[in-house]
């Protein structure tokens, strides 16, 4: 178990503010494939981001807007969302500190014990939930509930308790609000992965720079027309949606966090 606490940025430089990583995805999980953090931020919005793992988001406190394939949802307080392998996704907590739990589940452990995982792909967003889903999702939000509580009472095996809890979640995720879900190739799924992190690393190294649809395609060396698709598929958004997202992100970390003119941030990022 991690407790993983982030501090607002104390930085003077513009540069150091700007460049700085508001959001780092954790990435390390245990033998069944599972991390638990219960993570306390500082409010306002978290950049777009994206991982190769399933993630179970459940805010502790207050309500989070969550964009989620370039659509804004409303994440009430105690309630869970999931955000599927490789959905980008960011986050607008209203608050100053916002807490909440965050469970990330590698789909490659997973296969150990589930071989089937990747035959599956789980949604599961509290405006979507059906009457006749709500009684299973109510006994998630409450497995969830007992994992904060077994967290708050420091018991000396919670990790085994905790990793039962998150299996059962699991399941249940997998039985109430999966769908089948037929995957390509291994092959082709590392290539799709590596290519959109191509994309978005140099997104991030460029951001600030003048930065055209063509350039992108230039740097997957293919067409306009099916790198569109590929990316819309993959991501949920356009291309062009995704980069003014980013950009807009760091010019909302520069209001937030320095006294610099809206204009000069605008120029500054692009």
């Amino acid at each position: 178990m991690y407790l993983a606490s982030v501090k607002p940025l104390q930085l003077i430089e513009r540069k150091a503010i700007m460049n700085q990583p508001y959001y780092e995805t954790l990435r390390e999980v245990n033998d069944f494939g599972i991390r638990i953090v219960f993570l306390t931020t500082p409010g306002g919005c978290h950049p777009l981001h994206w991982h190769n793992e399933i993630e179970i988001l459940y805010p502790l406190n207050g309500e989070t807007t969550l964009v989620l394939e370039g659509k804004k949802r409303i994440l009430p307080n105690r309630h869970v969302i999931v955000i599927e392998s490789c959905q980008v996704h960011g986050t607008y907590v209203p608050r100053k500190t916002s807490m909440y739990l965050c469970i990330q589940l590698s789909r490659e452990y997973l296969k150990n014990t589930i071989p089937q995982i990747d035959q599956y792909r789980i949604r599961c967003i509290p405006s979507e939930i059906t009457q006749e889903q709500l009684p299973q999702y109510q006994e998630i939000c409450d497995l969830l509930a007992d994992l904060t509580r077994l967290y708050i009472s420091d018991t000396p095996f919670f990790s085994l308790e905790a990793s039962g809890i998150v299996i059962q979640v699991l399941s249940r995720l997998l039985r109430h609000f999966s769908t089948n879900y037929i995957p390509e190739n291994s092959q082709q799924d590392a290539a799709t992965i590596e290519r959109l992190r191509t994309v978005i690393e140099y997104v991030e190294n460029h951001y600030q720079e003048h930065i055209s649809l063509q350039d992108a395609c230039d740097l997957l060396g293919i067409g306009k027309e099916y790198f569109c698709r590929f990316f819309k598929k993959n991501m949920g958004i356009s291309f062009l949606q995704y980069l003014n997202e980013v950009r807009l992100n760091h010019i909302y970390q520069g209001l937030e966090h320095t006294d610099i003119p809206v204009a000069e941030l605008m120029e500054e990022n692009g």
